[in-house]
């Protein structure tokens, strides 16, 4: 009974669009197919959206690869070209970032923030934290209280921002 329903059906589809639909066993939805470049897109702001909620966590490539349905050199190679730096400076941004936030609290020490946001080495943690901030993250702490008292959390946020290269100057001499 199903198969002759299944012939009829078949037989109707020739008959009304021709042989080459009959042939062709394609799922019809009502969305089209997203472009390869697309799908990577979404898989990339997937990435980055999990690398900003579990920052503290630890992440490596491979395991961000892995859950994104890409190898590990392809993940990198695309987000480079989508954000501009690997994931992994992505997420050490985000760590840094973290880090300026709880060190301009001033309640916990340097190495208690560098386990905060995730970060196994204290030294690896500071010497990222100078690249990016442009000073070491004890004298941060320090200095750091006093330069955003009484502005908004909105621009304290924007303000504070760590640079990515911030140790090359910009040359606007040309």
């Amino acid at each position: 009974m199903i198969q002759a329903r299944r012939a009829s059906i078949k037989a109707s589809a020739i008959q009304s669009h021709g042989p080459r639909v009959a042939r062709h066993n394609t799922l019809v939805t009502s969305r089209p197919a997203l472009e390869p470049h697309l799908r990577d897109l979404v898989r990339l702001r997937r990435v980055r959206d999990r690398i900003d909620r579990d920052y503290a966590n630890p992440l490596d490539v491979e395991v961000l690869a892995h859950d994104a349905d890409m190898s590990a050199g392809h993940l990198s190679r695309q987000f480079r070209l989508a954000y501009g730096e690997s994931p992994y400076s992505y997420l050490m941004t985000r760590r840094v970032e973290r880090a300026m936030s709880l060190l301009r609290r001033g309640d916990l020490s340097v190495t208690e923030v560098c386990l905060e946001v995730g970060c196994a080495s204290l030294g690896t943690f500071t010497t990222r934290f100078t690249e990016l901030v442009g000073m070491p993250p004890g004298s941060y702490r320090r200095l750091a209280p006093g330069a955003t008292a009484g502005m908004p959390s909105c621009i304290v946020r924007q303000v504070t921002r760590p640079i990515r290269n911030r140790e090359a100057p910009v040359n606007t001499r040309m």
